[in-house]
């Protein structure tokens, strides 16, 4: 795992990068995020393809886990990547809901990342 750290407005973000999933539950959620903020960040960015597929399938119950991890410790992210090709109507819901809370948000880029974590 590597970072790219960016600084926006005084606050640091974190972009993590990896070749693996790095997240399948909220343990590893909670160990990253202890990671992180250790390091000093308060923000992250995520790719989709370092977290479980079974994220994506909301019946599963790991997104919530997951999520929940970075809301209570007011870590704000963002997770890139191709979400149009999730067909789950609830997921889709879902993704449009979380952005428009602005804790955690599904974006399709590393800019536009940045600016939702802003």
């Amino acid at each position: 795992m590597q970072l790219s750290t960016y600084e926006i407005n005084g606050s640091p973000i974190a972009e993590v990068h990896a070749d693996n999933i790095i997240i399948n539950n909220a343990g590893d959620a909670t160990d990253l995020i202890g990671n992180l903020y250790f390091q000093g960040f308060e923000k992250v960015i995520l790719h989709e393809l370092n977290i479980d597929p079974a994220f994506f399938d909301l019946k599963s119950g790991i997104a919530g886990d997951i999520l929940q991890k970075f809301t209570n410790y007011r870590m704000k992210l963002a997770i890139v990547g191709d979400f149009s090709k999730f067909n789950s109507k609830s997921l889709k819901d879902f993704i449009l809901e979380s952005n428009k809370q602005k804790q955690i948000s599904f974006v399709a880029n590393t800019e536009e990342a940045l600016q939702a974590l802003s």
